[in-house]
């Protein structure tokens, strides 16, 4: 039997999800709530396997409440059920720790199976959510980094930094001088104004110059 709680501040949604899913084979739903204000103190009386949550909720939204809830609850699958398929929700959700994001207009039977997946550790999604996530990911991986004004051969110098090559390293590989080397470093320190090859391996990742 999957436990279910409901978060929805539409009492008549907030209704006929709970005979839907209560009235299913395997489905338990507990209770059911018009926002999140004391979402924390009911799932820790409750304890659900799985939280439908809306985002749009007077008081305490979805949002804020999937915050409250990952800051003492790792374990709970909570899944984001709501009108909205925007780029900054579909990401506020994600980065929050929702374990999926499914619309209200999904068929009752898809409703059910996405429940059961979360509940197995699945991240269940609606189609055009899916592919808003991929497309995100895609785009920020595709970001150019901010180079420093870098050129070419101090990047190909940072490279090898985090690539973990030695001073002397570097100097065999571009067939140049330790000098030489060392030179280009302490320029590349000065543009990421770092002081340490540990600081200029970091920025690198960070801002992904390289």
């Amino acid at each position: 039997m999957i436990k279910v709680i409901l978060y929805e501040d539409n009492p008549q949604l907030r209704e006929g999800l709970t005979m839907l899913i209560g009235g299913s084979d395997g489905f338990d739903v507990m209770a059911s709530f018009k926002n999140c204000e004391n979402v924390v103190q009911e799932i820790e009386a409750f304890r659900p396997d799985v939280v439908l949550m809306d985002i749009d909720m007077p008081i305490v939204n979805g949002i804020e409440g999937l915050k409250r809830v990952r800051e003492v609850n790792s374990e709970v699958k909570i899944l984001m059920l709501t009108v909205f398929d925007d780029n900054k929700n579909v990401f506020q959700a994600i980065s929050n720790g929702a374990n999926g994001y499914i619309l209200k207009k999904t068929p009752p039977n898809k409703l059910l199976e996405y429940i059961t997946e979360a509940n197995t550790g699945g991240a269940p999604m609606t189609a055009s959510i899916a592919t808003q996530v991929l497309k995100m990911f895609s785009s920020m991986n595709n970001e150019k980094g901010e180079d420093y004004n870098l050129s070419d051969r101090e990047k190909q110098v940072l490279q090898l930094l985090v690539d973990g090559y030695s001073y002397k390293m570097i100097a065999s590989d571009m067939f140049i001088a330790i000098d030489t080397v060392r030179s280009h470093i302490k320029k590349i320190y000065e543009k990421l104004h770092v002081n340490s090859k540990s600081e200029a391996v970091a920025k690198a990742f960070k801002d992904r110059i390289i």
